[in-house]
């Protein structure tokens, strides 16, 4: 997780919103991403999005059979659906997303018993870290330099 903070720090740079993630397979980091729908005016550029494609051209297959993937949010419906559609086998995930996290927190995807495919959850991992790092991106978006009068 600590590597997908880093990549997070490389979308705040780039004037994205600070999300990063990595997917790993039998303890290799084969896939990283950040977010990138602005720079790459790309709406599914999301960082999960990134790091699957680029997973997938590693190992030379859209499934992603017994992978791993960390990320800094809680995933979106969209990254969701692409993580059961690749057959992740587990999300880690930081910052729960109370606005559209589809790992449990508004949306059940991952876990559901409708679809023909489960990714194991876990939640809240360096959460702290990642949840501070889009809090003050959001901030400076704002103009608002005072953390207590952010909202």
């Amino acid at each position: 997780m600590r590597r997908a903070l880093a990549l997070a720090r490389e979308a705040e740079a780039a004037g994205e919103v600070p999300v990063g993630a990595l997917v790993v397979l039998d303890g290799e980091v084969i896939g990283e991403g950040w977010n990138r729908p602005i720079c790459s005016h790309d709406p599914t550029a999301h960082a999960e999005i990134v790091a699957m494609r680029d997973a997938a051209v590693r190992v030379g297959n859209y499934r992603l059979t017994g992978a791993d993937l960390y990320v800094t949010l809680e995933p979106c419906l969209m990254c969701a659906g692409a993580m059961v559609h690749a057959r992740i086998r587990r999300l880690v995930f930081g910052a729960a997303d109370p606005r559209a996290g589809a790992a449990g927190t508004v949306f059940e995807v991952l876990e559901s018993p409708a679809l023909n495919h489960r990714v194991t959850v876990t939640g809240g991992v360096l959460a702290q870290p990642g949840g501070e790092l889009l809090r003050r991106f959001f901030r400076a978006r704002r103009g608002v330099t005072d953390p207590e009068t952010a909202g």
